[in-house]
């Protein structure tokens, strides 16, 4: 019975596993070659194995750790701001959506709009010259920032960031939140949990994974981000707003150095995969 069933489950995942050694296990391996080897477009075919001489070369640029630093403060700082404005709105006017869920809708639109057309329109809101933002800024208090100079053009990115994804959190979280059992709401309110109780006591620790897997999925997205950050600054003034995909782009396209460029994604991804293995160790250590 056992091996009967063992073969059924086989079968069942063979196309599966098929799809990933295709899709994902082929790339993957072919990076991991181009990443040990001295290669240009003109060798992409018959790449010279060079050793972790491209690993050493990543390593030892200073500009790939700037873009690690930039990377992991994004990352950082837009995930904790997204999911914080997410969740408030989701606790918050919980009320106010159940009476109107078309809002929802409304609060949803920044989700259909693409992360480069984004940065494209910020980047005309917010150009010292002719955006409108400063144009008013300037006309009404008689000065006006650059957003997107050196000094500005972080915390520019971070608004921009959290304006487009807040929603996306706070659509988790009042999911989980109207997933709370009202029994439980109702047992609570009886032995006298009300307001801030019944939030740090009941709705929190019933939250939690849905929680730690918003701010997982948007730390990652932050980590990575490209588009809008491309649009919007480029590499920034003196590579300010230059992030580790940005980098990796840049020295694949850019410059021609191919290995160097595959070394550092496979570094983006050994990172990314390390911080999944320990997100999933603690929720695994939690539900138990």
């Amino acid at each position: 019975m056992d091996r009967k069933r063992h073969l059924e489950w086989g079968v069942l995942s063979a196309p599966m596993v098929i799809f990933l050694l295709l899709f994902l296990g082929f790339p993957a391996l072919v990076n991991i070659v181009y990443s040990l080897s001295s290669v240009s477009f003109q060798t992409l075919r018959a790449p010279e194995l060079s050793g972790f001489s491209n690993y050493v070369s990543v390593l030892t640029d200073g500009d790939f750790w700037r873009a690690i630093w930039f990377s992991l403060r994004f990352g950082v700082i837009t995930a904790l701001a997204e999911c914080l404005v997410g969740f408030f709105l989701a606790i918050f006017l919980a009320p106010l959506f159940e009476k109107r869920s078309w809002l929802l809708a409304i609060i949803m639109l920044p989700l259909m709009v693409a992360p480069a057309l984004v940065g494209l329109m910020y980047r005309l809101v917010l150009h010292e010259f002719v955006g409108p933002v400063p144009h008013y800024l300037w006309a009404w208090f008689g000065s006006a920032p650059a957003f997107l100079n050196v000094a500005n053009a972080f915390w520019t990115l971070v608004v921009v960031e959290t304006l487009q994804w807040t929603p996306f959190a706070f659509l988790l979280f009042y999911m989980a939140h109207r997933a709370i059992p009202l029994e439980v709401r109702e047992a609570a309110q009886m032995d006298g949990s009300t307001g801030w109780d019944m939030l740090w006591r009941i709705e929190i620790p019933l939250m939690a994974p849905t929680i730690a897997i918003a701010l997982f999925i948007r730390f990652i997205d932050g980590f990575r981000v490209f588009d809008n950050v491309y649009v919007l600054t480029g590499s920034g003034p003196g590579g300010s707003t230059r992030s580790l995909s940005i980098y990796v782009y840049e020295a694949f396209f850019r410059q021609g150095e191919i290995g160097p460029a595959v070394a550092a994604s496979v570094l983006l991804f050994i990172a990314s995969f390390g911080v999944l293995f320990f997100i999933n160790q603690g929720l695994a250590r939690r539900a138990r």
